[in-house]
């Protein structure tokens, strides 16, 4: 049969088009539309969320209250009369240094020294209490440090606390000095928070930022 020039030219056209088609590489990049897709199905995700935070300290300025009441009642007490007993409160440190003339004025010390801790509210669990070792003129030194933060160790505890009481969709992640515990339960929160207070980490657990 007979085909016309222009049957024959709309041919190859339609040929050239389809082999450029086919030819054509894939976008490497989502497009516009994916990625406003992409990026607001996180947003909803991260919003139906609800989460706290896991943290520890000390107030040190109530430190600070508490040593000043601790030896304003040294001075005046008659069994110190005339003791080298001290405090000496390195805040920027957050150490507690005491001396006493011997192991018996050193309990005596650290009891009054706790006692106006507890009264000013600061933690006694925060108290990284060293050993009582001899120093010089025939006294005897005890440090105590405060633990103000989290460390590493009871962070992972806290972390594993919660992955142990699986819960479900309740995650923990240390962040630093801090543990963030996460679920789109609240209930859930609720009982993750109770199961973290009813353990001893050796610390004070303090629990904020909810959102």
């Amino acid at each position: 049969p007979k085909v016309s020039v222009w049957e024959v030219s709309k041919w190859i056209l339609k040929r050239g088009t389809q082999q450029r088609k086919a030819a054509a590489p894939l976008p490497l990049w989502p497009s516009p539309d994916q990625t406003s897709a992409t990026a607001l199905s996180r947003e909803l995700a991260m919003a139906s969320q609800s989460s706290f935070d896991v943290t520890t300290g000390v107030d040190l300025q109530e430190g600070d209250n508490a040593v000043n009441q601790a030896q304003k009642e040294i001075a005046q007490r008659y069994d110190f009369k005339g003791s080298k007993a001290s405090i000496d409160y390195r805040r920027a440190d957050a150490l507690l240094v005491l001396v006493a003339d011997d192991d018996f004025k050193m309990r005596a010390l650290f009891d009054v020294l706790q006692t106006k801790l507890i009264k000013r509210q600061v933690p006694v669990k925060n108290l990284e209490v060293g050993e009582t070792l001899p120093a010089g003129g025939d006294t005897v030194r005890k440090e105590i440090k405060l633990k103000t933060a989290l460390d590493s160790d009871t962070a992972k505890k806290v972390a594993a606390a919660i992955k142990e009481a699986k819960l479900k969709k309740v995650q923990a992640a240390i962040q630093g000095e801090q543990v963030r515990v996460s679920s789109p339960s609240k209930d859930d929160l609720q009982e993750a928070m109770r199961i973290l207070r009813g353990k001893d980490f050796g610390v004070e657990l303090k629990f904020g930022n909810y959102r």
